[in-house]
């Protein structure tokens, strides 16, 4: 019997599965999965990945359904007009509005619709559904410098993989970044020593605001040589944890385990005095006596919750209404990031390799690409266009 759907009705469900892990899938609108989907975002499961394509691949599905399309009829031109209505430039028609009333992807989220609809259709290839398209989406390209440089042996490689849903020509983002002041102006805006260690430690410990939610109290390293002998400077182990109550995660997964009570491996940053001081601070005055149980770092201070893990979701919004009482609009946890990567990079004198450490990056070209480039701002990049103009003599 031929399914009966509202169109637009598919919809992202978090779940855990049995294993204990979290998880996103996609389902009709009774609640039972829709199972393409199921397989492929299982591939991601236990990776900050798979929530993204779920966001984005349910809106692939919902246009499918507006246009008709089954799996097996769809041709790259569909793709590659799909990809022209959620943003994209695209020189064809593209058919009756879709998304109304939704701005249009940015560049990066069309980068990441283009690999989520590759890796979707290459996957349906492989299971034996359209071998046409997925042999069209598998085509290579060749090998790059960069590409070279990148890998060990890049030498002997003689192709690349390509996407043609990909946008096309040169990318080099402009993070946004915090005003002047901001972490001072913040400071006095905020109620609570919880608030004033989150604004502190994002400001000078460039956490992602998932490492720092999914902190616990063991990665913390906060005396000069610590036990675990991989920093002899105060420092805090981040670690991958999925099981996290509050749902937070850390992006990165370096390996790390515990020793007689002693965290080792993970991602280890560096903590400053401030850091400290914030911490001990709030321990003292604010963290419940009986540690919850849970031994997480931050909890939630107030309502029937009161003691539990702060959620990520909670830190983004208490750093909004901050932003809004110290007169900075609504201030975003990456925004913290962004500006210590980048007064990192100045302070090093360009140092790619130290800006990585420092920010945790994968490698120094994802640091090159969005901050090792001229700021419009800068003085001295100021001073050299009023000496064009004739201003300087």
């Amino acid at each position: 019997m031929a399914r009966q759907v509202v169109i637009g009705q598919l919809r992202v469900q978090k779940l855990t599965r049995g294993n204990g892990r979290r998880s996103c899938t996609i389902v009709w609108p009774e609640g039972t999965e829709h199972p393409e989907a199921d397989r492929f975002l299982r591939r991601h499961e236990g990776s900050g990945t798979q929530r993204t394509y779920a966001y984005l691949l349910v809106d692939h599905l919902r246009w499918l359904e507006r246009e008709c399309l089954e799996f097996g009829a769809v041709t790259l031109r569909d793709l590659e007009r799909y990809m022209g209505i959620v943003g994209a430039e695209v020189a064809m028609p593209l058919g009756e509005p879709w998304r109304v009333g939704r701005r249009p992807y940015g560049r990066a989220a069309l980068s990441t619709a283009a690999a989520c609809l590759k890796g979707f259709y290459l996957h349906q290839s492989a299971l034996g559904v359209n071998s046409d398209l997925g042999g069209k989406l598998g085509r290579g390209r060749l090998p790059t410098r960069a590409d070279r440089s990148r890998s060990f042996l890049g030498h002997v490689k003689a192709e690349m993989p390509a996407n043609p849903l990909a946008p096309r020509g040169p990318h080099r983002r402009h993070p946004k970044m915090l005003p002047d002041g901001a972490r001072e102006r913040l400071l006095a805006a905020v109620n609570s020593a919880r608030d004033a260690v989150t604004v502190t430690w994002l400001a000078d410990g460039g956490l992602r605001i998932g490492e720092l939610c999914g902190l616990h109290l063991v990665d913390l390293h906060l005396r000069d040589g610590a036990a675990c002998g991989q920093c002899r400077s105060p420092h805090v182990h981040v670690c991958h944890r999925p099981g996290n109550p509050n749902g937070a995660e850390a992006k990165t997964k370096h390996p790390w385990r515990v020793e007689d009570g002693t965290v080792t491996g993970g991602l280890v940053k560096r903590v400053s005095p401030a850091m400290v001081h914030a911490y001990f601070d709030y321990m003292t005055s604010e963290y419940p006596r009986d540690r919850a149980g849970h031994g997480m770092l931050l909890v939630q201070l107030h309502g029937a919750n009161a003691g539990q893990p702060w959620a990520p979701v909670g830190a983004r919004r208490m750093l909004g209404r901050a932003g809004e009482r110290a007169g900075l609009g609504r201030v975003k946890p990456h925004e913290f990031r962004h500006s210590f990567t980048s007064a990192v990079l100045e302070a090093s004198g360009g140092d790619l390799l130290i800006a990585r450490d420092a920010g945790g990056w994968a490698s120094t070209a994802v640091v090159d690409e969005i901050y090792a480039h001229v700021d419009v701002h800068d003085s001295a990049f100021d001073a050299a266009l009023r000496t064009v103009w004739g201003e300087v003599r």
